[in-house]
């Protein structure tokens, strides 16, 4: 039971400690009146005008820079502020440079309670907001999809003709009928008409009859039959 409550209290210290400094890292501090400092301004609205460019929220420091025993810093309601009167202070810091941190939202008021230095405008109003607070992450927007590419519809326009084999030659015009054997060396060309020698065949002319048959075809064909007739006579004998 003794270890339980040790670890829950140390939880319990580790969680006070990073809420602290969470806060003080939230937190902003702020010099009063800048370089200027606390004291008595050369323009009443001087610290107005400085309070006009912040924007105040609980947890920031106010810090007034000041000569102790010359100045001092008062923290007082809205109506001793608007008449300058310190008779009742809220906090009253008078060793410089004193801090204020701003525990509450609304209105506060703060004047310097040396004789006479409020009315020449020693003096500073400011408005605290709530603590600001973590901005949540930005959600990361959704990616966009491709488009879909529409499916492209096939069309009706005929196949494209197969390009002719490599290495066969197309046909070119004129090449339908083969072309004319050309006369081989030695051969005469035919005679053309009217080359000198040659007559023309005379028109109406019977055609020459055939040659009559030479001896050596008579020989040829009356020699078997003459022996025949010896052999055919030698056997009647």
């Amino acid at each position: 039971m003794a270890f339980n409550n040790r670890g829950f209290l140390a939880a319990l210290l580790l969680a006070v400690a990073a809420a602290e400094l969470v806060g003080n890292a939230a937190a902003a501090t702020y010099v009063v009146g800048d370089t200027l400092g606390w004291r008595v301004p050369n323009n009443p609205s001087d610290y107005s005008n400085w309070a006009s460019r912040h924007v105040f929220r609980v947890g920031d420091v106010l810090v007034f820079n000041f000569m102790t025993n010359q100045h001092d810093v008062a923290q007082v309601t809205k109506a001793d502020f608007d008449g300058c009167s310190s008779t009742t202070p809220i906090l009253l810091g008078n060793t410089g440079p004193w801090n204020f941190t701003l525990n509450s939202t609304g209105d506060h008021y703060y004047i310097c309670t040396f004789g006479g230095h409020c009315g020449l405008g020693q003096k500073l109003a400011i408005n605290v907001t709530t603590a600001s607070s973590p901005s949540p992450s930005p959600t990361p927007a959704p990616a966009p999809s491709p488009p879909i590419a529409p499916t492209p519809t096939p069309s009706g326009s005929p196949s494209p003709t197969p390009a002719p084999t490599p290495g066969s030659p197309a046909p070119s015009p004129g090449m339908g009928s083969p072309p004319s054997p050309s006369p081989g060396p030695g051969a005469n060309p035919p005679p053309s008409p009217g080359a000198p020698g040659m007559t023309p065949p005379s028109e109406g002319l019977t055609p020459p009859s055939p040659p009559a048959p030479s001896s050596a075809t008579t020989l040829t064909i009356g020699a078997p039959v003459v022996g025949f007739a010896l052999v055919a006579f030698g056997l009647m004998i």
